[in-house]
């Protein structure tokens, strides 16, 4: 495998960006954006080459160190690049959604005055997230986790005029801090019994790590291995926004729209699912680990989807839904099913991506109006945006033969084959989400695209005809519809949308067979025999066909068809009723609105609780006793001794005269008792 070419890939991104945001000037606005399209749209080229050759070719794993930037103490830390069968997919992946997201955002940018550094804060973020899947070392996997996240605090900020974009990009930071102080800890642990950063040795040590145990209290002892991957683990639920450190995503909704496809969709939020998947040969040998990411999963997966259905901003709904899709991957990742979770990360980039996209495509229609009780019909007023959302729903809600039905149905019956500790309660919250998840989804749809009108037609009044957004529009940014009657987005919109609606449809039949069931993964992924859940299930697949078409004597195809009539009975054809069941579970809806009162929690008990022991600390510790005690004190004790010593000092022959004698005398008195002892 050629190295020049590997460089290619992620180095292509990160020179249009420093190219697009230093040189902004010389350069322009449509040279920004030509320079990182055509990097980015180079690195998918390659990347597509790159995965030809894995896993159509042959050719063997590359496994190699590029550069060695120091060694200490014989730990080599190193740029390295491992590319298989999963890096290989996880590159075509994160290159092709931000190639149709960089498209996306020339119509949809287009009057931002920050549009050439929007640009290259995109295609930096490619090139960090390139640098993560292609690492074949916990350092550079450390850079490129921590670069998406910096990368990603200037993004959701980037209306940095805004207090609540501000706010948003402050939390998703912090939050993140949380996750990857475990992450680092689960690679000091790594290293401390390896000696090494590379995989390859962390892999080999798997078993005897396993074999030994780690105390923590003088009684209490755990097994390393499962030490370190709930440790590793702790940094994925930050990254993939597990509960309870899932607050900062629908927050994050606050950057521009195609921040949260590219972002929240396809690459970031699935970097801590890509980390399990390639830590399998470490997490194979925890069970305990194993059914703790399974438990966290599943509640991820089922009580974020319920916040889906009371929201009524559109893209928050998807938000909600991709909090509610990452639980389903990381249940696949607790049941052994690494490969069905990778399948999913990848089918949901496409079908997410473009729900996220379609929410902006509506935005721009609507003038900047996110409130779905505003909107209505405009299926006749945005028929490509409408049709293209209506694909990304089915592919969604796992319709057969769309690309979410092979990856959802793979996942569910992977977990009914576990036999785990967590596996039944898995199980039954990914079943429930099926139908919540159709539910929430074509309420988004019914309330948007279909029913009566409920906007204003009347004219606009300065704002919202631009197909961007203008400086003097971020305080009303996706937030206020200014009147007009709402239209189809430019093409440079709707293409991607066209592009990611095909994908939705045709990736998953066309993959599941070789990637799932023709071992595709090969070596890079590891289950040991008696986990491998994936195995039985594909004793029952006889094609991609076969498998849709026996969907319907499958529990989970009746659940999301009664989710698709629940929503089309309450939320369009008798929205009375749904109004009456809000009336009589208001605290059911207050729960829910409240968001199961995580933010409340942090909010008022551990950050005020943080607050409180730093007051104690700065009152106690800081001005009692440094500043009172050992400075302030310090200097009242010399000043008292100065004081004292003073009065010697009388000016007056005699006074010293005394005093001079008085010590003769006590030095001659001290040598006398001195010598004669």
């Amino acid at each position: 495998m050629n190295t020049t070419l590997l460089l290619a890939i992620p180095l292509l991104p990160l020179v249009a960006a420093i190219i697009a945001g230093l040189a902004g000037k010389a350069v322009g606005r449509q040279g920004a954006a030509a320079v990182t399209i055509l990097a980015v749209g180079a690195s998918f080229v390659l990347s597509a080459i790159v995965a030809k050759q894995v896993f159509i070719d042959g050719v063997p794993v590359f496994n190699e160190s590029i550069y060695t930037w120091l060694v200490s103490d014989g730990i080599r830390m190193e740029v390295g690049f491992l590319i298989d069968q999963l890096s290989a997919l996880m590159m075509c992946v994160v290159t092709l959604v931000s190639l149709c997201v960089h498209v996306y955002t020339i119509g949809y940018m287009s009057q931002d005055p920050g549009y050439q550094r929007f640009f290259s804060y995109i295609s930096l973020f490619t090139f960090a997230m390139l640098m993560l899947v292609m690492s074949n070392n916990f350092m550079q996997l450390f850079f490129g986790w921590e670069a998406v996240g910096l990368v990603s605090y200037l993004l959701i900020g980037f209306w940095y005029t805004r207090p609540s974009a501000v706010f948003a990009n402050m939390k998703a930071f912090l939050v993140n801090r949380v996750g990857d102080f475990g992450f680092v800890l689960g690679i000091a642990a790594l290293v401390y019994y390896t000696g090494s950063l590379d995989y390859r040795d962390a892999f080999a040590m798997a078993p005897d790590i396993a074999a030994k145990t780690y105390a923590i209290t003088p009684g209490w002892t755990v097994s390393a291995i499962t030490l370190v991957c709930i440790l590793l683990f702790i940094g994925a639920m930050g990254k993939s926004a597990q509960v309870p450190l899932h607050v900062w995503l629908p927050d994050s909704m606050e950057g521009p729209t195609p921040i949260s496809a590219l972002i929240h969709a396809a690459t970031m939020v699935t970097a801590g699912i890509f980390m399990v998947a390639r830590m399998s040969p470490l997490f194979e040998y925890s069970e305990a680990a194993l059914s703790f990411v399974l438990i966290i999963g599943a509640t991820t997966a089922l009580f974020m989807g319920f916040l889906g259905v009371i929201n009524n901003d559109i893209k928050r709904v998807v938000a909600y839904s991709t909090l509610s899709q990452l639980g389903y991957m990381t249940v696949a990742l607790g049941a052994s099913a690494y490969s069905a979770a990778m399948f999913h990360l990848m089918t949901h980039a496409f079908f997410k991506a473009l729900l996220f996209l379609a929410a902006g495509s509506v935005i721009i229609g609507m003038h900047h109006e996110q409130d779905m009780r505003k909107m209505g019909g405009l299926a006749k007023y945005m028929p490509i945006t409408a049709i293209t959302c209506w694909i990304g729903a089915l592919a969604l809600i796992g319709t057969p033969f769309l690309s979410g039905f092979y990856s959802k149905d793979v996942i569910i019956e992977a977990v009914h084959e576990s036999n785990r500790f967590g596996a039944h309660y898995a199980y039954w919250c990914v079943m429930a989400g099926v139908f919540v998840t159709a539910l929430y989804t074509f309420r988004m749809v019914f309330m948007t695209f279909h029913g009566k009108p409920r906007f204003d037609t009347s004219p606009a009044h300065g704002h919202g005809q631009g197909h961007g957004h203008g400086h003097d529009d971020h305080d009303h940014d996706d937030h206020g519809h200014h009147g007009g009657v709402p239209h189809e987005s430019p093409w440079v919109v709707t293409a991607p949308l066209v592009v990611l609606a095909i994908f939705s449809v045709v990736i998953g039949g066309l993959t599941i067979a070789s990637l799932l069931f023709g071992g595709g993964f090969q070596e890079a992924i590891f289950v040991l025999g008696a986990n491998d859940v994936v195995a039985k299930v594909g004793e029952e697949f006889h094609g991609a066909v076969a498998f849709a078409l026996h969907a319907w004597a499958h529990p989970p195809f009746w659940l999301a068809l009664g989710g698709v009539l629940t929503a089309w009975l309450f939320f369009l054809a008798k929205p009375q009723w749904a109004d009456a069941v809000d009336r009589s579970f208001g605290w059911l809806r207050k729960v829910l609105e409240n968001k199961y009162y995580f933010d409340w929690f942090n909010e008022h008990v551990i950050a005020a609780g943080s607050r409180g022991l730093g007051r104690i600390f700065w009152r106690g510790g800081d001005q009692a006793i440094i500043d009172n005690g050992i400075i302030n004190g310090s200097a009242a004790l010399v000043a008292s001794l100065a004081a004292v010593t003073r009065r010697v000092q009388s000016g007056f022959l005699y006074s010293y005269a005394f005093w001079m004698i008085f010590g003769l005398a006590a030095m001659l008195g001290w040598f006398l008792y001195k010598t004669t002892n």
